[in-house]
């Protein structure tokens, strides 16, 4: 599990996150949600370990992130940023092998080619596999990232919206991939979504962060109501219940 104790962050006069404590459980999906502005992807940020802890505690299964070895956490934690801009010509299938970097150290073994070949099927992206990254579509480019993500094989899996850029068809596939992986990988997901939609239709848990501070966590069924939507978002929206999940009428 991951453990933030009193995380606080300031950034000149702007306090960004306030003494934030808080436990995402083992397992399954977790998405944090918000408006912008919120911290979502500062908090997301500390986890990853992209940004310095000024004051505070954060541990990913008892080990605390600020006195690991990075060799030891890339083998942990798998990190995709909102800015994930490749500017090298690579191609899909080195750009996957890249992912294994921590185990194969530059000399790629039969396993880490196995477990490429694997997400090149499992995301769809075979047909892709000889392109470079800097010819794909924003949307391709986004699935190859979340990709090469999984081919690092941890057991925790950080995604800073990695729906950008995706259409309605892509936002979905990825969705379902990400809820697989969970169910079948064992894997832990954290996520940071703007769609509370996805999070109430795929995660487990849900995180929803308000002006740097944890307003209310909890399950989808029991956080998605008309009040706490209002609460967090400022906007009132009917809730109705679609196959067993709560989706948000927001766009009317």
């Amino acid at each position: 599990m991951i453990k933030v104790e009193n995380l606080s962050y300031t950034m000149g006069d702007s306090t960004i996150l306030k003494n934030i404590s808080l436990t995402i459980p083992k397992g399954g999906i977790t998405a944090l949600v918000g408006p912008n502005g919120a911290g979502k992807s500062t908090l997301f940020s500390h986890m990853a370990r992209l940004e310095m802890i000024q004051q505070g505690q954060i541990s990913i299964d008892g080990m605390d992130i600020r006195h690991t070895p990075n060799q030891e956490m890339a083998r942990r934690i798998a990190i995709l940023r909102q800015d994930n801009r490749v500017a090298s010509r690579i191609t899909v299938e080195k750009m996957l092998m890249f992912g294994r970097y921590p185990y194969h150290q530059g000399k790629p073994k039969q396993e880490d080619i196995d477990i490429v070949e694997l997400t090149l099927a499992q995301f769809q992206l075979e047909a892709l596999r000889d392109r470079f990254i800097t010819e794909l579509s924003g949307g391709q480019r986004q699935r190859v990232m979340v990709a090469m993500v999984f081919c690092q094989s941890t057991d925790y899996l950080l995604l800073d919206e990695p729906l950008n850029n995706l259409d309605m068809y892509h936002s979905r596939q990825l969705m379902q991939q990400l809820r697989y992986i969970a169910d079948t990988y064992h894997k832990t997901i954290v996520v940071v979504l703007h769609d509370v939609n996805y999070a109430s239709a795929y995660a487990d848990y849900i995180i929803g962060m308000k002006a740097g501070e944890v307003a209310m966590q909890g399950v989808p069924q029991d956080l998605l109501t008309e009040e706490n939507l209002f609460d967090l978002f400022g906007v009132r929206a009917p809730v109705v219940d679609v196959n067993e999940r709560k989706m948000v009428m927001h766009y009317l």
